[in-house]
C-alpha cells in the first residue's frame, strides 16, 4: 500500500501505455464513442503524471496556494488522500465510463465534467490564487482534456447517443465527483499528524527544505 501511495501515478503511466497499445490494436473494432472514452482515461493518466511526476508540484501548490498551509508537504492534502481521490475515484469512474461505453453515457458525461472542472481549476482558480501563468496539470488540461471533451459532446449529439435522462444523471454526478470526490474528500481526510507525507520534489521550490 505504501508503494502505491508513492507511485500510483507511475503505475498509471504504465497502465496508460498498455491501454494505449490495446486501443491501437483494437481500433477497427471499437466504436467512435469507445475510442473517445478510452482516450479520456489516457488523458487522465497523462494529467496525473504531469501533476505528480513530470512537474510534480501539484500537491505543494494546492496545500500552499489554496489552503495557505504551513505544512504543504502533508496538510490538508496528503499522499493517502491523493491515492483515494486519483485512483479509487478517478481511475474507477473513468475506467467504468470507457468499459461500459454507450451503456452508460451518463457516466461519460460525469467524467468529462470532471475533466472540464480540472481545466477550469488549473486555468483560473489556481493561477488566480497563486498569481501564476502555469501550474502542474494545466498543460494536459488544455492539450488533452479540452479536445477530448469537445469531441465527446460532438459525438454524443451527432450520433444521437445521449438522452435527457443521461444529462439528468450525468450532470449532478459530475458535480458530485468534482465537489465531494475531490474537494470534500481532501477536507474529510486531512490530518496534521499524518505519516503520509509528500517528498520535497512535490513542493513549490520556495517551500523545499535545503538539505
Amino acid at each position: 500500500m505504501d508503494f502505491l501511495r508513492k507511485h500510483w501515478f507511475d503505475v498509471g503511466a504504465g497502465l496508460g501505455l498498455l491501454i494505449g497499445l490495446w486501443v491501437y490494436k483494437e481500433f477497427d473494432h471499437l466504436t467512435t464513442y469507445q475510442v473517445i472514452m478510452w482516450l479520456s482515461l489516457l488523458s487522465l493518466f497523462a494529467h496525473q503524471l504531469e501533476e505528480y511526476r513530470l512537474v510534480g508540484t501539484f500537491p505543494g501548490m494546492v496545500n500552499k496556494i489554496m489552503y495557505q498551509s504551513s505544512m504543504p508537504d502533508r496538510y490538508p492534502l496528503n499522499t493517502n488522500t491523493s491515492l483515494y481521490v486519483n485512483v479509487l475515484i478517478g481511475w474507477g469512474s473513468y475506467f467504468l465510463a470507457a468499459w461500459l461505453a454507450e451503456k452508460a453515457i451518463w457516466l461519460g458525461i460525469a467524467t468529462i465534467l470532471v475533466s472540464l472542472g480540472n481545466t477550469v481549476a488549473h486555468t483560473f482558480i489556481f493561477n488566480g490564487k497563486g498569481r501564476t501563468f502555469y501550474n502542474a496539470g494545466m498543460a494536459t488540461s488544455w492539450l488533452l482534456f479540452v479536445p477530448v471533451s469537445y469531441y465527446f459532446f460532438t459525438i454524443i449529439n451527432q450520433h444521437h447517443l445521449v438522452t435527457l435522462t443521461d444529462y439528468l444523471i450525468g450532470i449532478p454526478l459530475g458535480l458530485f465527483l468534482n465537489v465531494v470526490g475531490i474537494v470534500k474528500l481532501i477536507d474529510w481526510l486531512k490530518d496534521p499528524g499524518t505519516p503520509y507525507i509528500f517528498p520535497q520534489r512535490c513542493l513549490l521550490p520556495a517551500d523545499r527544505k535545503v538539505i
